[in-house]
């Protein structure tokens, strides 16, 4: 199995030999060995293949590298053609190239400590090979094409994996010297291998039914052969030829001796003037080492000081970062309890089962509202009416200013028109000398005109709707809220925390749904309400006088729903409970059903869900707060006792009454209030406009004009809400 050796980068010193004996090589009149011994190498370069090929060398020594391949790529082994001896032993050859056999001029092979795991065929094909040594390798077995080497005299194979030899090599009849382990060998048998290399060739002969004949024999052609080559070389005798390369081998050997001569004098001169340059280059190193310490010196002074400061900077800024990170997680935790109250009310109003049942209880009244008695035309407070009257007229009034003020600011920013301003002083003129009028003048005009009255009871209509006030407050509550988030969300943005990012983006997605939908419940309402005006107005008579003085009063004398439901029978603790528990659209049914806390003593879950309580959590609670109520009237029994009709009586109202809006928030930090909100453009007035969808509030009224998509987000603003902060 091959072994992968990573590459090494050779030493200083072996690059400089390699560089040396190239250079030696390529000289004149250099010999015909190229030796590139122990330069490290991982491959052979490719300058030493050209140098083979171009000089002619014969002996080729690369012994003593880290060789794991003996081609290179864009390398031939043509190039070596004249190559007459192969060193390569002390190397980590794990194969041979496949076309060795082309190498027809080599004599000596050399591939001893390798890691060779077997020999190529064509190694046949080197009919002059004559020492052959493959020692202390990882070889298994001998190609049968080892009998092709005619020449070969030395054969060395010991150290290696063997335990048979190839029984063509009965045909190499001039091997001389053949090494092996003879105590692993299975064939030739031990015995035989130890008897030496003539019983090893008689036996493989026997074996081959060949006659053994001994190498000398044989050895004459291949020297004769040898020595007519090298007589080829030249045209003279051998004794001529002899004297010749005795006298070119000493003008060779005295010319090597001059030239190690001059290159000892020269590297003795290098080697002085390397001294001198050490000594001088060790004074300027000792005094840069000195001048680096005292610069080190210093620059740890300066550095300990850095780090102490930086350190008690980061421990004040950790500090403040976690008691802002745990402000802003109270406030998140308070703000998603209220979102999470929000969401369970608007779901407990739309999964009521009694809205149809109310709504046809509300148009009953309503019909019976349209007949007017003979009594109430005699007890029509008159004055008290129309004062009240105008007290509205005045309030809605004011409202349709500021709402037509609005709309001219947008004109005006739209047209740029002065006209605009002009209409708008002279409504607010109007307006004012209105407001100016002698109160008893308004007050007799009310009492003439038929449509003033009819715009006063619609407006109280809307104001006592109790569907229309409740969606009042949500949205009241949903647009604090979504002020609120804005706040928490340009709060995160500046300490660069994103941690919570997304529940707050879903958290202001859902309130940004029911506000939409609130506001479209809050108009379907108002158009259910003028529905009913014009249904009253159509069945009033024509020559009924006072019918909408009437009307006004009957719905300022109109009794509260929990005081109508105590009227029929319900008990007052079981209505108080309902509406602690936020749960007082459930009060028709109670009432309808007749239920008492008796009863809900007896009653189950599922018994309230039949009856038309849908959400489980409320169904326990109830079933409790009612066991707990029982359970305090068997202590003290006037709990249960209903109140007397003087108090009762004393609760009717005489004039229009406003309920508490929703209670504002309480969890919010101070930093969060709506009073101290800005306007992220001019960053001077406050924050009054809601952009839907994302329900950012971040704009005031002036900034939000030319805005097409919201500063925070980035989204296109398909709708604008002002938020009317009450003083």
């Amino acid at each position: 199995m091959p072994l992968f050796f990573r590459k090494r980068k050779p030493s200083e010193e072996a690059r400089k030999r390699l560089e040396y004996q190239m250079c030696l090589a390529k000289e004149a009149g250099a010999d015909d060995i190229l030796d590139i011994s122990k330069c490290e190498l991982s491959e052979i370069p490719f300058g030493a293949f050209a140098t083979c090929k171009v000089l002619q060398k014969k002996v080729l020594i690369v012994h003593t590298n880290h060789l794991t391949s003996l081609l290179p790529k864009s390398c031939s082994l043509l190039s070596l053609i004249t190559i007459k001896v192969l060193d390569l032993h002390e190397n980590q050859l794990t194969a041979l190239p496949e076309d060795i056999g082309q190498l027809t001029a080599l004599q000596v092979l050399n591939l001893e400590k390798n890691q060779l795991t077997y020999l190529p065929r064509s190694i046949g094909n080197l009919t002059q090979l004559q020492t052959l040594n493959v020692k202390d390798n990882k070889l298994k077995e001998l190609p049968d094409t080892l009998g092709e080497l005619r020449s070969l005299r030395t054969l060395d194979i010991r150290d290696n994996e063997l335990q048979r030899l190839p029984q063509m090599l009965a045909h190499v009849r001039t091997l001389e010297t053949l090494s092996l382990d003879a105590s692993s060998m299975v064939f030739p048998p031990p015995e035989v291998c130890g008897a030496g290399t003539e019983a090893i060739q008689q036996f493989l002969c026997k074996e081959s039914g060949l006659e053994y004949y001994p190498p000398s024999q044989y050895l004459l052609p291949v020297l004769e052969q040898d020595g007519a080559q090298n007589s080829q070389d030249s045209p003279d005798g051998p004794a001529d030829r002899l004297s010749r390369e005795e006298v070119e081998w000493q003008n060779r050997f005295s010319d090597y001796e001059k030239r190690k001569e001059r290159k000892m004098l020269e590297k003795l001169e290098f080697e002085r003037r390397l001294e001198l340059g050490q000594r001088e280059h060790a004074q300027l190193l000792q005094q840069s080492h000195s001048q680096k310490d005292e610069i080190l010196q210093s620059v740890r002074k300066e550095q300990s000081r850095l780090d102490h400061g930086l350190s008690e900077h980061r421990r004040y800024l950790d500090a403040e970062r976690q008691r802002l990170q745990e402000q802003l997680k109270q406030t998140e935790q308070n703000i998603s309890r209220r979102i999470q109250k929000l969401l369970q009310d608007n779901q407990r109003q739309k999964k009521s089962s009694e809205i149809l049942k109310s709504l046809e209880n509300e148009r009953i009244r309503m019909e019976q509202l349209m007949s007017i008695t003979q009594e109430e035309t005699e007890n029509l407070r008159r004055r008290e009416i129309a004062s009240a009257m105008q007290q509205m007229l005045t309030e809605s009034c004011k409202n349709r200013f500021l709402q037509m003020t609005y709309e001219s600011q947008r004109q005006n920013l739209v047209q740029q028109a002065c006209s605009s301003m002009a209409e708008m002083d002279e409504r607010f003129q109007q307006i004012l000398s209105w407001q100016q009028m002698d109160q008893n003048k308004a007050i007799s005009q009310i009492l003439q005109e038929s449509a003033m009255q009819k715009a006063a009871f619609e407006a109280l209509q809307v104001k006592k709707d109790l569907m229309h006030r409740q969606i009042r407050n949500q949205i009241k509550l949903i647009e604090t809220e979504l002020l609120q988030l804005t706040q928490l969300e340009l709060k995160r943005k500046s300490l660069d925390t994103e941690a919570l990012q997304e529940m707050i983006a879903e958290q202001r997605w859902a309130l940004s749904s029911l506000l939409q939908q609130l506001l479209k419940e809050k108009t379907q309402r108002e158009e259910e309400l003028r529905a009913i005006l014009t249904e009253l107005e159509a069945k009033s008579e024509t020559k009924q006088e006072n019918y909408w003085l009437i009307q006004y009063q009957r719905l300022l004398n109109q009794k509260p729903l929990s005081l109508k439901l105590q009227e029929e029978g319900m008990e007052r603790p079981l209505a108080a409970l309902l509406v602690e528990l936020s749960a007082e659209h459930y009060l028709p049914i109670f009432a309808h059903h007749r239920i008492s806390l008796d009863m809900l003593s007896r009653m189950s879950p599922g018994d309230l869900a039949k009856v038309g309580v849908s959400e489980a959590g409320l169904q326990h609670e109830i079933l409790r707060r009612a066991q707990e109520l029982l359970d305090a009237a068997r202590i003290q029994p006037e709990l249960l006792k209903p109140p007397p009709d003087g108090v009762l009586g004393a609760l009717e109202p005489t004039a229009p009454e406003e309920l508490p809006e929703s209670a504002m928030p309480s969890a919010p930090p101070a930093e969060l209030e709506v009073q101290t909100s800005e306007c992220v453009v001019c960053l001077e007035r406050e924050a009054q406009m809601i952009f839907l969808n994302c329900g950012h509030v971040c704009c005031c009224l002036q900034c939000c004009q030319p805005l097409r998509t919201c500063p925070l987000c980035r989204q296109e603003i398909a709708q604008r809400l002002r938020i009317y902060h009450s003083s």
